[in-house]
């Protein structure tokens, strides 16, 4: 892997105390239901919330924040991040929790939003899509150490603890960024009306939908997973975190891989990979059964289905070129609406249907997001060729 700027590494820290405290919580959301008195069920919205906030959040500290340096708002944004997860590590009650919850979901998006650009402003044009995925891998790598961990510690000293820590990693990437990113930065002054002048292309409305859709196919089945290998495939809770430590480690090579098919091709790329996504789903089914193949097939679910996120990343950024930070933040907030869709249409299926066809439905959703994505390029086609 050839070298890559000490600040962006400085942004893969930030981005993994973030990945952290978005997907600890799926590993303690028994403990979270029981001490705080609340069902499975009503726990489980801490994490559609989470994500919801994440989507109305960012577009809305975009605007609040314009105006200053993108180090400043870095800087903010860790410091909410901070607070945010101080308040879960103290929280003795449902609604404190939540309010949590939505404190530091503010800080996700756009910091994923702000810090895709500047990453890819700090390399050149034929490796943007890698070093944004490169910070991208810190919220991958938090699957693999930060959530095992954070859940391990949960379970030993109880879930606030998990959320203490992660602040304290909050603040280790604050200093990083404080010391080691950029102050100053040439670009143009963007006024509140040429960030918003964005919202009028129906061409990034379609662009947000596919992000949207590619996506909530991933949370339909990763929200319930842990309860799928308990269940389904017959792992107890030692066999769980193996298996996530797993998956984290497909989620890494994914990220990075899904940066080098960015560069590459993205459209060509995104459609490779969403048919891929979709078959794989259909081989998950009869894998899930399977004690042995199981930690094969999350593996490889882990690579196909965060190959997609640069690509989505990447697309949002080159259609707002105008106002950059305001589109990335929209399809990190896009992508979040995806992660609560997904979450919310798993919780109606295993309603109604046996936990195991969770896999079987999922993909429904993606398949949703292939159709736009076509259709657009063939648009995009006719309008070049009249």
């Amino acid at each position: 892997m050839k070298k890559y700027p000490l600040p962006i590494w400085m942004l893969v820290i930030g981005a993994f105390a973030i990945g952290m405290t978005e997907f600890v919580i799926m590993g303690l959301l028994t403990e979270v239901a029981t001490d705080l008195k609340v069902s499975v069920t009503q726990a489980g919205q801490l994490i559609t919330m989470y994500a919801l906030s994440v989507a109305i959040g960012g577009p809305i500290v975009v605007l609040l924040t314009y105006k200053l340096k993108r180090k400043t708002t870095l800087l903010i944004l860790m410091a909410i991040f901070i607070i945010g997860n101080a308040i879960a590590g103290v929280a003795d009650n449902y609604g404190v929790m939540m309010l949590s919850r939505i404190v530091t979901a503010f800080a996700h998006g756009s910091f994923f939003g702000l810090g895709a650009i500047i990453a890819a402003s700090l390399v050149p044009k034929n490796r943007q899509a890698s070093a944004m995925a490169l910070m991208f891998s810190g919220l991958a790598v938090a699957n693999i150490i930060g959530v095992p961990f954070g859940t391990i510690i949960g379970q030993q000293w109880g879930w606030r603890a998990s959320f203490l820590i992660i602040s304290v990693i909050g603040i280790i990437a604050f200093a990083g960024i404080w010391k080691f990113v950029p102050a100053a930065e040439q670009r143009k002054e963007v006024s509140i009306k040429t960030e918003l002048s964005i919202l009028k292309s129906g061409s990034m409305w379609t662009t947000l939908l596919i992000s949207t859709f590619s996506f909530s196919s991933v949370f339909a089945f990763f929200t319930y997973i842990s309860p799928i290998l308990r269940e389904v495939s017959g792992y107890d809770d030692n066999g769980v975190a193996l298996v996530l430590i797993i998956f984290g480690v497909g989620v890494t090579i994914g990220n990075l891989v899904g940066g080098r098919i960015a560069d590459w091709n993205i459209n060509k790329g995104l459609i490779i990979l969403l048919v891929l996504l979709e078959i794989w789903f259909v081989v998950l089914y009869f894998i899930q059964f399977n004690f042995y193949l199981v930690p094969f097939g999350v593996f490889i679910f882990g690579i196909i289905a965060f190959g997609l996120t640069p690509s989505l990343q990447f697309r949002s950024m080159k259609l707002s070129l105008q106002a950059p930070t305001l589109g990335s933040t929209l399809n990190q907030s896009a992508m979040n609406v995806g992660n609560a869709l997904g979450a919310f249409f798993g919780g109606i299926i295993i309603t109604v249907l046996p936990l195991q066809f969770v896999v079987l439905t999922a993909p429904l959703l993606s398949l949703v997001g292939l159709v736009l994505l076509l259709a657009q390029i063939s648009y995009d086609k006719r309008k070049q060729i009249v």
